[in-house]
């Protein structure tokens, strides 16, 4: 038996629609990527969106949008991918990391507020698994001290905070649409934000810093003619990753479903454990349910949580850990001495940890298989 800890949701569907962009020979970013944006904003409820090759290409865009420069510094959490903290370092400014909280995983309000200083330009909020993070909180401090909040949520199409869709909450907000997420293009992205200048610039910036409609020069009815306004970067989204996604935001209600109804079942599975923590859900959120993020207590096991993976590994189930906290890479250490004693919360959700398959194509059985190991292994290692 071999689970995988992810399996993409790709029906005939989005075949269909790849087929139909490769033969209107439009291959590249054109009228599919502008209906795809034209819909991912009408779903989350945003004036505006703006699709992007990745979801480090819009994080990487949106701070430039709001005019971070050398030397200001972007409060972000150490429990987080990579690309969240090195997008502020390509501006020689610094990615200031902050410790999370224990139950969420999510950026801590506390830490926050003691990371202050002069130099701090913006907030990143990382929506871990997919959950929102406080963000009446993250807000109000943002305003009191004049930040701007860029919402990282490569986790979380579709996520609601207190009603309100990601997306519509910060500054700007950055989604992800890499092969591993509740939407996925492939590779691919998306810059959400009520601010018509802003996204103006963004659409400016992903192709090459070239004058509006860029794209239009092939198109019927297009001029050779075009002006290149500031330096800008390769970050176009194409067609061809567009009819993906508009057959994926066709059924990413069905997927979010799907995924919500697994990680229910896990809970059911594990909620006589005392050895095991199932993810907390905020009573006034709703997750997208992208992570299944079990926590092991491994003063109640026998073995840690690379035993535990190990052995589930050997039963044929495929998993990961989100994520090792920046703080514990040699880059952030060695650039800017970041280490382990000043992120107490994170480390020790990091000695935890296990993201176990959750996926909208996984059976009953493959779900029922999944939870058997753990409460197998859970077993045979109980102190």
């Amino acid at each position: 038996m071999e689970i995988p800890f992810h399996k993409p949701y790709l029906c005939e569907e989005e075949i269909s629609g790849v087929m139909d962009t490769l033969r209107s020979g439009w291959l590249t970013m054109g009228p599919k990527t502008v209906e795809f944006e034209r819909r991912f904003a009408s779903y989350i409820g945003s004036a505006d969106a703006v699709a992007v090759n990745s979801g480090t290409s819009a994080l990487h865009l949106a701070l430039k949008a709001i005019g971070l420069e050398q030397g200001d510094e972007v409060i972000v959490p150490t429990m987080t991918f990579t690309a969240t903290a090195e997008v502020v370092c390509y501006f020689n400014a610094k990615p200031v990391l902050v410790d999370v909280e224990k139950k969420t995983c999510n950026i801590s309000v506390q830490a926050i507020e003691k990371a202050l200083s002069p130099k701090t330009k913006a907030i990143i909020p990382v929506h871990y698994g997919g959950l929102p993070c406080d963000m009446d909180a993250i807000t109000d401090i943002a305003k009191s001290e004049g930040l701007y909040v860029i919402e990282d949520a490569a986790h979380s199409i579709p996520a609601w905070y207190k009603d309100r869709p990601v997306g519509t909450i910060g500054d700007l907000t950055c989604f992800s649409f890499y092969a591993t997420k509740p939407l996925t293009t492939g590779e691919g992205g998306m810059v959400s934000t009520d601010n018509g200048e802003w996204a103006e610039r963004i659409r400016r910036l992903r192709l090459h810093g070239i004058g509006k409609d860029a794209w239009k020069r092939y198109s019927k009815g297009g001029s050779w003619y075009y002006e290149v306004m500031e330096s800008g970067y390769k970050y176009n989204m194409t067609d061809i990753q567009a009819s993906m996604g508009l057959s994926q935001l066709d059924k990413i209600e069905y997927m979010h479903n799907r995924r919500r109804y697994i990680s229910e079942f896990y809970d059911r599975e594990f909620a006589d454990s005392e050895a095991l923590l199932t993810p907390y859900i905020c009573p006034d959120r709703v997750s997208s349910n992208h992570l299944y993020a079990l926590k092991i207590k491994p003063e109640a096991l026998s073995i840690d949580r690379n035993t535990f993976i190990e052995r589930l590994r050997e039963k044929g189930v495929g998993t990961s850990v989100h994520f090792i906290p920046l703080h514990k890479h040699p880059f952030y250490r060695e650039a800017f001495g970041y280490n382990g004693t000043d992120y107490p919360d994170a480390e020790w959700a990091y000695e935890r940890l296990i993201s176990l398959p959750i996926y909208p194509s996984m059976s009953e059985y493959d779900t029922q298989y999944v939870a058997d190991m753990v409460k197998e292994i859970h077993g045979k290692h109980k102190k």
